[in-house]
């Protein structure tokens, strides 16, 4: 595959290499040849130079046209693109059944999936990438099981065959804890990144940082992620790995600015998004926005989780206030003698605070509050121990 692609590469560059030599004014196909050249090499902008000296002169050709709107895709979006497979669309004749087809499936990749099961499948077998795009269509609708079933026979031979091969196996092998699906991903993550054709293009570190990610070694992704993310600052999916290498790595307030970053609902319900933000808010010393992100979930698994998480991390921090408010709503959910155990030492060392003047004394009446909603043993006489400090220290607490 490596020496494949690229031999491949190294063919097109000298096409292009070809096609500046001498005079070829009389020959204005050949301009369509090399535009399709700079588009496998990633050149759109150049593609399209080129491309607009043939469509001057064919500005009906279904070729021509259909290259134009990828390369608008590519530059811009699927409505730029769209705009311009709508006069191909008007100028094809019910006869040519194949520019025809490519349409409809274009439009389904310009239109972010729309109508994407009752068009590609039929086209399977017409149009290479269709598989690809219906493959892709799956993953985004996190249904990983049919983006396995109609990838997994196939044998990759193109970079990007290789990339969705590693995608759809790391999304089966997180799904389902498959850590052999997680190890095929990562070689073929590797395979691509790796490789002299694209280790210095943006989907080759892409690739290696995905690699790198799997094996949980966030120091060597960062090295990849930092070098390409001029390229995608307002991408939500590159911000939310980048975010999760950077906190992994203990730089919690740059991981902070990058999660606020992202606008994607989805992104911010989903339960690892709220996890590391909420554990970047308490390394950052903002244990209030941390429990205010509990308070807006619904009561689930998920919130439980990141319930422990704040009781846990704010414990660890010495933000104590937080840790037995967070250890006293677990202890109410399940009676485990470990949630009154943080609970009980999240209270004396939230005490230990207010004596040294670093905690509002009136504090001290939440204190109590949240030590009476326990039935153990030992309540009474911390409570005791309380009450006698504030009535020394002329402090209200009833």
């Amino acid at each position: 595959y490596l020496k494949q692609e690229t031999s491949r590469k190294q063919w097109y560059q000298r096409r292009v290499r070809g096609s500046n030599g001498g005079s070829k004014k009389d020959f204005l196909a050949l301009n369509v040849y090399v535009a399709l050249c700079y588009y496998k090499l990633d050149y759109y902008d150049v593609s399209q130079e080129v491309l607009a000296v043939y469509l001057q002169h064919f500005p009906d050709s279904t070729v021509a046209i259909n290259l134009k709107a990828c390369n608008h895709f590519r530059l811009y979006n699927g409505k730029a693109a769209e705009a311009e497979l709508k006069n191909l669309s008007d100028l094809c004749s019910p006869s040519f059944k194949f520019a025809a087809d490519l349409i409809k499936h274009n439009l389904v990749v310009f239109r972010g999936g729309e109508s994407a099961l009752q068009i590609l499948p039929p086209l399977i077998d017409v149009i290479p990438e269709a598989r690809l795009n219906l493959v892709i269509y799956y993953l985004r609708q996190e249904d990983i099981a049919e983006a396995y079933a109609l990838f997994k026979d196939i044998s990759p031979t193109t970079p990007q065959e290789y990339i969705l091969k590693g995608v759809v196996n790391a999304s089966l092998g997180q799904e389902q804890g498959l850590n052999d699906h997680i190890k095929i991903a990562q070689q073929y993550f590797q395979l691509v990144g790796g490789s002299a054709s694209e280790c210095d293009t943006i989907p080759g570190r892409q690739c290696m940082a995905s690699c790198y990610f799997l094996l949980k070694q966030f120091e060597d992704v960062l090295i990849y992620l930092n070098s390409i993310k001029s390229y995608f600052y307002n991408e939500d999916p590159f911000n939310y790995n980048y975010g999760q290498a950077k906190a992994a790595t203990g730089s919690y307030k740059e991981a902070e600015e990058i999660f606020l970053m992202i606008q994607a609902e989805k992104l911010k319900s989903d339960y690892v998004y709220l996890g590391w933000l909420a554990r970047c808010y308490i390394m950052n010393r903002k244990p209030r926005l941390a429990w205010e992100l509990y308070l807006k979930q619904e009561t689930s698994s998920e919130s439980f989780s990141l319930l422990q998480l704040i009781a846990n991390d704010c414990y660890k921090m010495g933000q104590f206030y937080y840790s037995a408010k967070a250890f006293d709503v677990l202890e109410r959910l399940d009676p485990n003698p470990e949630y009154w155990e943080g609970k009980r030492g999240a209270c004396i060392g939230l005490f230990q605070q207010i004596i040294a003047g670093h905690e509002p004394r009136e504090t001290l009446r939440e204190v109590l509050a949240i030590l009476r909603n326990t039935g153990n043993a030992q309540v009474e006489y911390i409570i005791r121990i309380m009450k006698k400090w504030a009535k020394d220290n002329r402090v209200t607490v009833s």
